[in-house]
């Protein structure tokens, strides 16, 4: 049995619905589907769910929000009629909208409704049964998915039918609706194939896989055709955001693979994901290159800072007080290196600057901004000396200082920090030396 989630982007208008269809029905044994809510038809749109926050701001503050809940009824009530679909999809606007007037619907409720109206129309097109996530994805009192409730709720609704089931939400034991957060509908598809024991996970979006590199740098790059679990927490972690981190947890533990489908290119083979010690690192050892912008760096100076007991530790307590997260530690003899994300620090730098001085009583703190961090992913890299130096080789003839290195415990990846202005240009030359020659 395959569980497969659709996007947004596949589920934009009539015809991505009877891509999807043509899609399920070429395999019998996609029986399980997840569902976001309709995404984008064209860049101009507006998005549906970001749509539904700005109705509930505007009801919760008494601003008129009905032409902007006519865009929303309206797109949904199309797609009823282009696909001739039954559905009574006009009672359903109805009684959504009389509950927001009455101000009856917190924001998780009324947000929901997208994934919700959505699913029964694609249940209505594929003549699937329509099982409602807050039926099926419960919620403990502390906000973490229940997850052996959840289980026993899909054995006991799903089980082997042919269902749709929407995306981006559960509910608490009392049947109050939660959202997930971001890249919720991954997550609630992963949760799904873990708890059905699914063969294999399908998540279909609208590119062909997780690409090598971001595309808006590199032009066409390639998709990678496989990938651990490991390689892709490396990637995602560092920007690339095919698909959510978070949702590859219930699969990985479940022990059951993704595959990276695109809705609009069925046939392409796709990305991979399992577990294991096999990827698709090519004979350069290099599964991808990801990273991202606007970290920022404090040098903490101290006389014989390596023979005090416990510096480091203190220092990052102090970051930890401030509910900073700390991404990389180089250090020295007599300094260490703190990257964190800019923004992560924008409201507290002066207080933190204050109190590493004063409690790790330093000679000297000094901070850079403007880093990005980037990521090169693959099996074994650091092993080998001719990668290396294939590495600085390529930095080195773009003209690109390197501000420094670190290397994971696994030798999976290698982190490289540079400017922020000199990241495109370093991602062109580690994408021309490293992958470019191999494809």
């Amino acid at each position: 049995m395959l569980v497969c989630k659709f996007g947004g982007s596949s589920l934009s208008s009539e015809d991505q619905f009877k891509k999807v269809k043509k899609i399920v029905e070429s395999n019998g044994d996609r029986r399980i589907i997840v569902v976001s809510a309709l995404g984008k038809r064209e860049a101009t749109d507006n998005k549906l769910t970001d749509l539904l926050y700005v109705i509930h701001t505007h009801a919760k503050h008494g601003i008129s929000y009905e032409s902007l809940w006519q865009e929303v009824a309206t797109r949904f009530m199309t797609v009823k009629t282009e696909l001739r679909l039954t559905f009574d999809i006009e009672a359903a606007l109805s009684r959504i909208k009389a509950d927001l007037d009455q101000h009856l619907l917190s924001v998780d409720d009324l947000v929901s409704r997208g994934e919700y109206l959505t699913a029964h129309l694609m249940s209505d097109y594929l003549g699937f049964n329509c099982v409602d996530a807050k039926d099926v994805i419960i919620f403990n009192a502390s906000g973490d998915v229940d997850f052996k409730t959840t289980q026993a709720k899909l054995k006991a609704k799903v089980g082997t039918a042919q269902v749709v089931i929407p995306g981006f939400y559960g509910a608490y034991p009392n049947g109050k609706i939660k959202l997930f957060g971001r890249g919720g509908s991954d997550i609630s598809g992963a949760i799904v194939a873990a708890s059905l024991k699914a063969t294999k996970y399908e998540n279909f979006t609208d590119v062909s896989g997780v690409l090598v590199a971001d595309p808006r740098i590199i032009t066409d790059p390639p998709a990678i055709s496989g990938l651990t679990y490991e390689e892709l927490s490396e990637l995602t972690y560092m920007g690339a955001n095919v698909l959510h981190e978070e949702s590859a947890h219930p699969v990985r533990d479940a022990g059951i693979p993704i595959h990276i489908k695109n809705t609009n290119d069925p046939d392409a083979p796709g990305t991979l994901i399992c577990n294991g010690t096999e990827s698709a690192a090519t004979e350069s050892k290099v599964v991808g290159i990801s990273g991202k912008k606007d970290f920022l760096s404090f040098t903490l100076y101290k006389d014989h800072m390596s023979t005090e007991l416990g510096f480091l530790e203190k220092a990052l307590e102090i970051f930890s007080r401030y509910h900073v997260n700390v991404e990389h530690v180089p250090t020295g003899i007599d300094h260490v290196g703190v990257v964190v994300e800019k923004a992560s620090v924008a409201h507290c730098l002066e207080d933190l600057v204050d109190v590493l001085k004063r409690e790790l009583i330093a000679d000297e703190i000094e901070i850079k901004d403007g880093i990005a961090l980037m990521t090169i992913v693959g099996r074994q890299i650091i092993d080998d000396a001719t990668f290396l130096s294939r590495v600085f080789a390529a930095l080195g003839t773009a003209r690109i200082n390197i501000s420094f290195i670190a290397q994971s415990p696994k030798l999976l990846n290698m982190i490289i920090g540079v400017k922020n202005e000199d990241y495109i240009t370093a991602t062109q030359a580690l994408y021309k030396e490293l992958i470019r020659c191999v494809y």
